[in-house]
């Protein structure tokens, strides 16, 4: 039980074709004993697609964690400095936006430098 008491902050982004695995995830974390604080970006929280309502989505979040979803700037700008989170996951996380925030990136040449291996 390592994520007993542990408070993290569960973020999904605009790739809403992989919400269907994602979001089991948070159910996971739970059963773990984590304390999950969940967030939307904009477009995932306002946009249906063809992967899905986002009222069905923002649905069974907040039945999961038993929480509102956090699903603007100014929700979300107290997170940090109120330290809400232990640790923050952001899903999807493409390998070219973890690379940029490992700061593997180059700028200089745009190439990636970063061996990321993925299980799946």
């Amino acid at each position: 039980m390592l994520l007993v008491g542990k408070k993290i902050g569960f973020a999904l982004t605009g790739s809403f074709c992989t919400f269907e695995k994602t979001i089991p995830q948070i159910s996971r974390l739970i059963e773990e004993g984590a304390d999950v604080l969940p967030i939307m970006s904009f477009n995932s929280y306002n946009l249906d697609t063809k992967f899905g309502k986002s009222k069905d989505f923002i649905e069974k979040i907040e039945s999961i964690t038993g929480k509102k979803i956090i699903h603007t700037i100014q929700d979300a700008e107290p997170i940090g400095p109120k330290k809400l989170t232990d640790v923050m996951v952001i899903a999807p996380c493409s390998r070219k936006y973890n690379c940029k925030a490992c700061k593997c990136y180059n700028r200089y040449t745009s190439t990636y430098g970063c061996k990321i291996s993925f299980k799946k």
